[in-house]
């Protein structure tokens, strides 16, 4: 079954892993650094701020389950694309709003999205999100990987990533995957 790759930006790529990591037809969520100009950067260069990269995911999805338009309406609603490197209490470009697209197709349905989401009106101030051509991606160190599901106590976790899980069930509750698909993934 042939697979599309598209890279997201978000705030804490904890949040938008566990996200995405529910939805059906999405196979893998590999959380990393994307859209900075310093090879093989660590967690602690990108915390800086200092490397240009921003905290991404890179989701792998089958085209034939999840559309792009679906993936991208989630992204629209799960973090708040009005924000100006900002998501929360997570402060800096490392935590821009981005879409690194991989094909020209991708570019013109995520300026589509973005503009139709933005005179829907579902957020009260205008979006921020860069929409660029993807360039290079770097995994992020091990522990930062399947974080909420390896940690879903953790404090950050409860306070920050559940709110988000129960908006993606509630909003998109044909999309999620059952518990079993959903811890498989």
């Amino acid at each position: 079954m042939p697979t599309e790759t598209i890279t997201l930006g978000a705030g804490c790529f904890w949040c938008v892993e566990a996200v995405y990591q529910e939805l059906k037809g999405v196979s893998t969520v590999v959380s990393g650094y994307s859209g900075g100009s310093v090879a093989n950067p660590t967690y602690h260069q990108v915390c800086r701020g200092s490397t240009g990269h921003a905290e991404v995911v890179q989701v792998t999805y089958d085209p034939n389950v999840i559309s792009l338009e679906d993936i991208l309406d989630v992204f629209w609603r799960t973090h708040d694309p009005t924000t100006l490197n900002r998501q929360g209490p997570d402060v800096g470009t490392q935590y821009r709003s981005a879409i690194f697209y991989h094909s020209e197709q991708q570019r013109e349905i995520a300026e589509k999205s973005k503009r139709e989401t933005d005179v829907a009106g579902l957020w009260p101030s205008p979006i921020v999100t860069e929409i660029t051509p993807f360039t290079q991606f770097y995994a992020a160190e091990d522990y930062h990987q399947n974080f909420y599901r390896e940690n879903p106590n953790q404090p950050y976790c409860f306070v920050m990533i559940n709110p988000k899980l129960t908006k993606l069930r509630k909003e998109f509750k044909d999309k999620v995957k059952s518990g079993k698909e959903s811890a498989s993934a």
